[in-house]
This record gives C-alpha cells, structure tokens and sequence, in this order.
C-alpha cells in the first residue's frame, strides 16, 4: 500500500516536473522571439537614424549653399532700399519730368528710366510706371536694346502685369529652374529674326532671342508651321505677312520716296539670310513723314507672290520712323541678266553664320538695288519671322529687279521663305 502511494507521489512529481520544463521552454522561446523582434526593430531604428543624419547633413549643406546665394541678393536688397530711399521725396522725380515735358518722343531707353523712376518713388501699382514699361517694351521690341527689353519686361512683372520675361532677362537660377540653357550652352544669343548681335535692327522680329530662348527655323521641327507654338502671334495674329498680293485693289495717294545714301559695306550671315546693315542717313519718307533706313536682306523665294506666282528672290528695306513704326519696301527678284549691285554685294558677303563683317574700302548704296518706276502696293502686315509682330507697313514694288540664275544659286540659304498667309479682309491698296 505505502508502495503505491510513493508510486503516485513520485508519477506526480514527475508530470509536475515535465508541465514545468514545458512551460519553462515555451517561456523561453517567447522571449527569444520578442528579443529577435526588439533587435530586428533595433536595426531598423538605426538605420532609420542614420538616414536622417544624412538628410539633416544635406539640409545643412543645402542651407550653406543658399547662403552662399543670398549673401550677394541681400547686398543688392539693401542698394535696391537705399536707392528708394534717396527717391521717396519725389524731387527727382519732378525734375526728371520737368525735363522731359519738352520733349514728344522718349526713346526706349527714357521711357524704362522713367518706368523704373515712378515704381521706386510711386510704388509698383503706379499706372505712368506701367505705361512707360510698355512704351519702352514697344519701342525697343525690334532695335538692339536687351537690356532695355529686359527692364520693362521685369517692371511690368513686378507691377503684377500678366508677361512673359525672356530667358536670358533672368537670372540663371531662375533659368535653370525653368530647364533653360544659359547663354554658353548655345551656339549664339540672336537679337532677333535675322540679327545676330550685330547692333542692327532687323525689322524681323526682336524680342524672339531665338537661339537663346526657343530657336526657329524655315524647316523641320520649328519650320513656319510650328512657329506659333512659341510665338503665339504668328498663328493667332490677324494681319499677317506675306501675302499673295491679287486684286481688286484700292487706290491710294499716299506719296513714297526714297533718299538713299552710298557708305561703308556691313554685312551679315546671321543664320537665317544675308543683311546688309546701313549706316545712318538713308530715308525713306511716306507722305512726307521720314523713315530712317536700318537695313535690308533677301529671302530665296520671294516671300510675296504676284496673283499666286513668286519671284527668284526679294530684298527687303526695313525702315522705323521716330515713333518706332515700321515701313519696309520690297523689291522682287526676277531671273535675268546678272545684277551688278548683287555682284558686289556676293563677293563680299560672309558664307557661313557669324558676326558683321566690314570688307576694307568697300562701299555699297542700297538705292543701287531699286527700280527706276516706284509704283506699289501696300498693305498692313507683320514680321515676317518670329515673334511675328504686326503693325508694319509694306510697300511691294511693282517693278521687278534682274537677278542672274548664277547669282540666285550662290545665294547660301537655299530656302529661307515664310508661306503667305491669310488676308482675313484687309485691303491691298495701289498708287
């Protein structure tokens, strides 16, 4: 009996023994796991730490750099405040205006001075400052005033005016914040249509800065035909040149003359035709009215046609009169005898695209390209190349020049011709 009692106390004993090591063990491997969890979540919390290190690291870094940035802005900030601190009594504001009540028209250049002038003394909501910002932007869009451009571009902006600023009027931050090349990443900055640098106006389009900002061509990508993706005017305008000049047309009595004169021989292969920059002195005059004549450069065809029918070539005379209004008189190139004016202009002109070049001793009068008979006819049109703007007066000879087949083929764009557009009822007048 006492046998089989210590046999159950010892069979007990046991089971309690075995139920202890069980939960011992399970005990055990609960914990192993929760530490296999605690490390796992350790690692992930270091790593966690040592990639905000980095970011802060780079933070800092990123902050030293804007530092770098901003020490000479705030330089400019404080000259930009001490400059509207010295103007905000309006004296020399009154005198600035004072001396310009005698005067009708402000160049460009008069006009920015007096924009930037008002907004530092009148603030950037001043209408006058405004206005003057867009006689200036006006005045300058087709002459060879970036800088100009570019102030009453940003004056406009900051008086909360709905523009677009050039590229190159930026600073190359905000250029490079855009996806803009800066001005070294380019073959070479276009002052406009067909200028490059050459301190001419073209009469074809400023304000465009083609290879700069967006590059144009007569074909492919940026042919004419996509032109008013960039250049909004060139699609959405409504007085847009050249034209196929077909009747009926309208009599006129307007009285156009020429008065050209012979000197020094420029010339330009600015990537888009070959120009003949002029010295000063050349007029034309419309009822009287005087034209200063800038230049002239040709186009292979010619851009106009003649009731659906184009010439070899035209040379256009681009003229701008005191108020910034712009005349040009084309002169259509008929295949013919050898054209001795063009003979001297072609063994002088530069073949490839590059900067004005001077041939020593030469010297070239533009009326030597004109016609005996001036008999035309005229228009209200456009630039004939980006940015397209319109508000030019056309003149197109009826009287054709002769142009040597040879002299056509030597010419080195073998196209560089805008397609006619549509005349969306305006009136061709005759003389």
């Amino acid at each position: 009996m006492k046998r089989t009692i210590v046999e159950v106390i010892l069979a007990l004993a046991l089971i309690g023994a075995g139920a202890f090591g069980w939960i011992h063990w399970k005990g055990n491997q609960k914990a192993t796991s929760q530490l296999t969890e605690l490390k796992a979540a350790s690692e992930e919390a270091t790593k966690a730490v040592g990639e905000k290190e980095a970011a802060i690291k780079a933070a800092e870094e990123e902050m030293s750099a804007l530092r770098e940035e901003m020490a000479p802005l705030e330089n400019q900030a404080q000259q930009l405040m001490a400059v509207k601190a010295a103007m905000a009594n309006g004296a020399t504001l009154a005198d600035l205006e004072a001396a310009y009540k005698s005067q009708k028209n402000l160049s460009a250049e008069r006009q920015v001075g007096l924009g930037a002038l008002r907004m530092l003394t009148k603030g950037a909501e001043d209408p006058v400052a405004v206005e003057a910002f867009r006689k200036a932007l006006k005045l300058s869009e087709l002459g060879d005033r970036k800088n100009t451009i570019c102030a009453a571009q940003i004056g406009l902006a900051a008086a909360g005016e709905k523009i677009a600023i050039l590229p190159e009027c930026l600073p190359k931050s905000a250029k490079a914040g855009k996806g803009e090349k800066s001005p070294s990443d380019e073959k070479g900055a276009e002052k406009d249509g067909h200028a490059k640098d050459d301190g001419k106006d073209d009469g074809h389009g400023k304000g465009a800065h083609e290879k700069k900002a967006v590059h144009w061509s007569y074909e492919g990508e940026m042919g004419p035909e996509r032109w008013g993706k960039e250049f909004p005017t060139c699609a959405k305008g409504k007085a847009q040149s050249p034209l196929d000049i077909r009747g009926p047309f309208v009599k006129t009595r307007t009285v156009v003359t020429t008065d050209y004169k012979e000197g020094p021989l420029k010339m330009l292969n600015n990537g888009h035709t070959i120009q003949v920059n002029v010295p000063a002195g050349s007029k034309l005059r419309i009822d009287g009215i005087p034209y200063d004549l800038l230049q002239f450069h040709f186009h292979r065809p010619s851009e106009e046609k003649i009731d659906g029918k184009p010439m070899a070539m035209v040379v256009h005379f681009v003229h701008k009169n005191a108020e910034g209004k712009l005349a040009v008189v084309g002169v259509l190139l008929k295949e013919g005898n050898e054209n001795p004016g063009i003979k001297t202009l072609w063994a002088n002109m530069p073949m490839e695209e590059g900067p004005e070049v001077t041939p020593e001793g030469v010297n070239f009068n533009p009326a030597n390209l004109l016609p005996r008979e001036f008999d035309f006819y005229s228009y209200e049109g456009s630039l004939t190349t980006p940015p397209c703007t319109e508000g030019v007066r056309f003149f197109i000879l009826k009287t054709t020049v002769n142009v040597a087949k040879e002299q056509v083929a030597a010419f080195p764009f073998k196209r560089n011709a805008r397609p006619v557009q549509e005349l969306n009822g305006r009136e061709i007048s005759t003389n």
